[in-house]
């Protein structure tokens, strides 16, 4: 690299050689998995609860709505704004601020001596969530290096995974175990102890990033992507209310403000100051920007299709909550297992793993869709199984390989707000999935005159539609790979994934 580079933004590559790798690296890797579990965990948990806190606080079908798509509204909206305030003041200190207040929020929902109290809690739960979401990618951008880079994305894959797919099974644990008219609190109580005392460790292990020049902040930038993610989200999260027929005005919305954040952040650049998210990162930057378009379109079907086996099983089979998270689990062990293999994996095949992992899903659900089509009800659980596993499988070798692929040339600098835009296309997918699917169940329910069989199996053939779409996504950027690979001028140590400048 030429001293004229000198200069400018760093690139990946100049960042993996900047410091030693801290010894504690792995310890503080497992503080925060566990915060990050909790949090999204949070996303999904809260659903099997939904029937005994209605009854107990007497919600109406709305406000009941706010308790679990508030959490998620605001913890998209915090979650770009949070990774540049990480990148600025320190991540250590960032990932403690947003514990510490997640703790307190979780308390806070317990105590809830009504309904506004506790939307108003998960609201603010939701901002702590995500707050906390983009320092666990940036800290390991931040303490790990080469393979062991790989191998943490491993893990905090199988966190994201795992988080999703098992939180109705902790939830209907929860409530078997916490029985009587307030066990819906035990939902939220059980992160205070978890949260204070990965609160304590956390100060112990986690390593002091270099201190950042606070400087300017942006604050146009902030309100005009804040307003691009309402305007996205609002409708899909009202779904259930009629949302999407009253509020379908605020896309265009998203879409005007989409462009106005655009032009103010090369504005920014322009003028040399530090922009929210630097959109050099979308346009130079080696993989990141179909990374992210990737990441969101598979999460459309992955966390859409929970809602509906939910639906699926419980209200159509009559399973109890927990009956109905197991039936599911095989998802779930396969992704905990495949996320951790990948990590190993890949530094060596590349995007070629995420492709393996979309083909294995985009099998393993079509089947599951078939399965659930044609198998007894008495024997559904049980028969999807197999299916699920193998889906499973392929899960783990999407989103932790598709993370490291995506944040591979980010610089550390910036690694906050780059983890954080792509976790919050990862939250705008899920919305309008769980929207979607659901909606597209319930229409096929009374299309076929309560076929449940068919319902189902007609909303996860749509979830399989959308992994095929992330199919192609991974298959353009691995051709692209290649080609560069092939490339006489590209050292073969750098030929899958060069890192070149962000000018």
């Amino acid at each position: 690299m030429t001293s004229s580079h000198s200069a400018g933004p760093t690139t990946g590559r100049a960042d993996l050689t900047a410091e030693e790798p801290d010894p504690r690296r792995w310890k503080a890797l497992s503080v925060t998995l566990v915060a990050g579990f909790m949090s999204l965990l949070d996303v999904s948990i809260v659903s099997v609860a939904l029937p005994s806190l209605q009854r107990d606080l007497g919600t109406t079908p709305a406000q009941v709505q706010w308790v679990v798509s508030g959490y998620a509204l605001t913890f998209g909206l915090a979650l770009v704004p949070a990774g540049r305030l990480g990148d600025a003041i320190g991540r250590r200190r960032m990932f403690m601020i947003a514990l510490a207040g997640f703790v307190l929020c979780s308390a806070l929902a317990g105590a809830a001596p009504n309904t506004t109290w506790l939307v108003l809690a998960r609201l603010a739960q939701g901002i702590a969530a995500g707050a906390l979401a983009p320092q666990n990618s940036a800290l390991i951008q931040q303490m790990f290096r080469g393979a062991e880079r790989g191998r943490a994305f491993g893990f905090f894959g199988a966190t994201v995974g795992i988080s999703t797919a098992v939180g109705p099974i902790i939830g209907g644990l929860i409530l078997a175990l916490a029985e009587g008219p307030d066990g819906w609190r035990w939902i939220f109580y059980v992160n205070v102890p978890i949260g204070v005392v990965a609160l304590l460790l956390a100060a112990r292990f986690i390593p002091h990033s270099h201190r950042r020049s606070r400087g300017h902040i942006d604050v146009v930038g902030t309100g005009l992507l804040g307003g691009v993610v309402l305007a996205l989200l609002l409708p899909l999260v009202e779904a259930g209310a009629g949302g999407l027929a009253r509020l379908w005005w605020l896309f265009p919305v998203a879409a005007v403000l989409a462009v106005g954040f655009v032009l103010w952040e090369r504005r920014e650049e322009r003028r040399g100051k530090e922009p929210l998210l630097d959109i050099r990162l979308l346009r130079n930057t080696v993989g990141y920007a179909s990374g992210v378009a990737l990441g969101t379109v598979y999460f459309i079907g992955f966390s859409g299709m929970w809602l509906v086996f939910a639906l699926y099983f419980q209200t159509s089979l009559g399973f109890t909550p927990l009956q109905s998270g197991l039936a599911v689990t095989p998802f779930a062990l396969g992704s905990a297992v495949s996320s951790v293999v990948g990590g190993r994996l890949v530094a060596r095949l590349g995007r070629l793993l995420t492709v393996m992992g979309l083909s294995l899903v985009v099998v393993g659900l079509a089947a599951t869709g078939v399965v659930l089509m044609i198998a007894p009800p008495h024997a559904a659980g049980y028969l999807v199984a197999a299916p699920l596993l193998v889906a499973g499988i392929g899960g783990g070798w999407v989103i932790s390989p598709n993370t490291t692929m995506t944040l591979r040339c980010v610089p550390v600098s910036k690694a906050g707000s780059a983890g954080g835009a792509l976790q919050t296309g990862q939250r705008i997918g899920a919305a309008i999935g769980t929207a979607t699917l659901t909606g597209i169940y319930y229409a096929a329910l009374i299309r076929t005159g309560g076929d449940f069989h068919r319902a189902v199996a007609i909303a996860v053939g749509l979830a399989t539609a959308t992994e095929v779409v992330a199919l192609g996504v991974g298959i353009m950027e691995w051709r692209t790979a290649r080609k560069r690979a092939r490339r006489p001028a590209t050292p073969v140590s750098q030929a899958e994934l060069p890192c070149p400048d962000l000018h």
